[in-house]
């Protein structure tokens, strides 16, 4: 098979130094360092799974003749959608997010799942769905934005709306830039629904530590003040890097039932 791209697996990410380890596994607790005597980083460790549970999640990202992954079917209409079999996530964003380097990445251990990629920022008009062998489905929603297609509102409300074995939605924020007029509007329509939800700030390998730093700080105030429904600790993963690819691999098989117990490292 094709070689794996580095740091893909958690055996490539456990021969590293310590503290290179630690930026990849949890990149959250790496920044930690930087802030003002006093910060409450509470909010930093609420979900700390240890190497076990690190573990196991990754072997559901890996597929084997016993444990299929395979894209399953697109949607335009909520009526196309395959049936109600299993958990599901969502993850949603901004065209140009990165969110389908960040589903290539989480199915990396897995190179024969095609994620496909409209070659027009914001112009994919279809609900992809990926099933992760008996355990869940993972939800590949259209971008919205600047030249998001019309029916995106209605498509994304159809679905979080009627899809009763969703468990969480991923909603991705690039980190270099932070939250946008476009995010809002995804946050006030997950909280209008009650939709429990998840931010994930993507390609902080592009950003500098301070602008990094400013936008979680800012980004984790607005989660504390203004929301109900937001998971209250950040996901910070890079595509490139594999940075918090691992656990937010963990954090997907948690939120499906299928890591019962997590143990903290």
């Amino acid at each position: 098979g094709r070689a794996l791209p580095p740091l893909a697996a958690l055996s490539q990410v456990l021969r590293l130094e310590r503290s290179r380890r630690t930026a990849i596994v949890f990149p959250l607790q790496k920044l930690e360092r930087y802030l003002a005597p006093g910060t409450d980083t509470a909010r930093f460790r609420l979900f700390q799974p240890g190497m076990a549970a690190l573990q196991r999640a990754e072997a559901l990202f890996r597929s084997d003749r016993g444990h299929p992954i395979d894209y399953v079917s697109s949607a335009v209409r909520m009526d196309h959608a395959p049936p109600l079999a299993l958990p599901e996530v969502c993850f949603i964003g901004r065209s140009n997010v990165g969110k389908s380097s960040l589903i290539r990445a989480l199915f990396s251990l897995a190179p024969e799942v095609e994620v496909r990629v409209s070659k027009t920022p914001g112009h994919t008009k279809k609900i992809n769905f990926f099933q992760v062998g008996k355990y869940f489905t993972l939800v590949d929603m259209p971008g919205y934005g600047y030249r998001a297609p019309q029916d995106f509102v209605e498509m994304v409300e159809a679905y979080l709306q009627e899809r009763r074995n969703l468990k969480r939605t991923f909603l991705l924020v690039d980190g270099v830039v932070g939250l946008q007029k476009t995010d809002h509007i995804a946050i006030e329509m997950l909280e209008e629904f009650g939709i429990p939800y998840v931010m994930v700030l993507t390609k902080i390998d592009r950003a500098s530590r301070g602008v990094l730093l400013k936008n979680v700080l800012e980004i984790q105030e607005f989660v504390k003040e203004s929301t109900q429904g937001c998971f209250p600790q950040l996901f910070l993963v890079s595509s490139v890097e594999f940075s918090g690819v691992h656990l937010l691999r963990c954090f997907v098989a948690h939120i499906t039932g299928n890591l019962p117990t997590v143990e903290a490292s």
